[in-house]
């Protein structure tokens, strides 16, 4: 109910918008833009814009149009993150430079002010946004390398590559997941894991999910791809980004699950597997939204009290959290995503107050922890600070 809640204050974000923008075109010297009647028509035309979180909410599920309106959704959120950063900033150069010429009031009703302001504010909102949308469908390679303590029988060193937060559904399709799919096979991998946030909420969203399927299933392994879910891989109703359905249980659409087998991708849910004798894989429960037979999941004891701990270990954990709980269990890679390393500016400042390690390698004690910024994106089709990335690690044993 919290998208419900914040409704009042996103409609005087997009009122403070609108004014802005019309002080500008009022100083353009274009006659039509002054008139009365066409600062009524902006203001209903960008109203109808500014509903287009209520419009992709109400629409029907499971049709095209349901498709197409939250898609624009997403890039309209993008492009009013960066309107409304940019006409604050720039509202607030102006005044601070009335008040340094001490004559603030004449200073920001000159019409030559207004105009170089606002096509200013206009080439950077354009700008940025043009260039997170484009940015986002590009997927860079990112390579580390760790070396375990551990000996393995037959086994000096392997490449694991780490994709995660793919969000396949209304924004992310089969284009790029093909890319991803072509980049990780480019890697020759010896074991491919994926951190969670596979689907974004809504099986139905997905614009193929027979081709997705077949995209998944054609990533090529020694050892398979195994995977954890994360807190989007369940089905919710969205609205501005929150939960709607807050009274509801906790549930996952069987078809998800179901998905995953078919693209032979091994689900792990607060487990560990052995394989081929040599290196274990163990996949942890998200901790937002826990899908279990008793509502709970494993501590970090509890999940790798059973391994042995004289083979490697590698959790696959969708948040990058419970670090020392996890090193003291025995693990020795810990690989994760969900933070998406803020995604876009400013959100790359801030995701560093709430996460020890948003993005990229850290050591804890015997342990290396990775976490990757992703595949796909939550919420803006952008990202302006960031990359999409597939990571591959060099992983050696002594």
């Amino acid at each position: 109910m919290l998208g419900f809640l914040l409704s009042p204050l996103y409609g005087l974000v997009c009122v403070y918008i609108v004014s802005r923008i019309l002080r500008f075109l009022s100083a353009v010297p274009v006659r039509c833009f002054k008139g009365k009647r066409f600062k009524i028509i902006f203001s209903v035309l960008f109203g109808l814009v500014a509903m287009l979180p209520l419009w992709s909410y109400l629409l029907p599920l499971n049709t095209a149009v349901k498709h197409t309106g939250q898609l624009l959704n997403n890039y309209w959120v993008g492009i009013l993150e960066y309107l409304f950063l940019t006409v604050t900033v720039t509202d607030l150069i102006v005044q601070i430079t009335g008040l340094i010429k001490k004559d603030r009031k004449n200073f920001v009703k000159k019409t030559s002010v207004r105009l170089v302001a606002g096509t200013l504010a206009l080439l950077v909102i354009a700008g940025v946004s043009t260039y997170g949308i484009v940015h986002a469908r590009d997927i860079k390679l990112n390579e580390y390398s760790v070396k375990v303590n551990k000996k393995v029988d037959g086994l000096n060193k392997m490449k694991v590559v780490l994709i995660a937060d793919l969000h396949m559904g209304y924004s992310i399709g089969t284009s790029h997941i093909e890319k991803m799919v072509k980049m990780v096979n480019e890697q020759k991998p010896d074991l491919v894991v994926m951190a969670g946030d596979i689907f974004d909420n809504d099986y139905d969203a997905l614009d193929n999910p027979e081709k997705l399927c077949s995209l998944l299933a054609s990533m090529k392994s020694t050892y398979g791809t195994y995977a954890c879910w994360g807190n989007h891989d369940i089905s919710e109703t969205l609205f501005m980004g929150f939960t709607v359905d807050t009274d509801k249980e906790i549930h996952r659409d069987a078809r998800m699950t179901d998905f995953l087998q078919k693209a032979n991708i091994h689900l792990l849910c607060d487990e560990n597997t052995l394989i081929d004798n040599k290196f274990y894989v163990s996949g942890r429960n998200d901790s937002e939204k826990i899908i279990s037979d008793t509502g709970t999941r494993l501590t970090p004891d509890e999940l790798l009290r059973s391994v042995d701990k004289k083979r490697p270990v590698f959790v696959i954990y969708h948040e990058p959290d419970e670090f020392e709980e996890l090193e003291k269990a025995g693990c020795d890679v810990l690989l994760c995503g969900h933070t998406h390393n803020g995604q876009t500016f400013p959100g790359t400042l801030f995701i560093k107050l709430r996460w020890e390690n948003p993005f990229g390698y850290l050591k804890i004690g015997n342990m290396h922890q990775i976490t990757t910024s992703g595949i796909g994106v939550w919420g803006p089709y952008m990202r302006t600070a960031t990359d999409s990335e597939v990571v591959s690690i060099d992983v050696t044993f002594d």
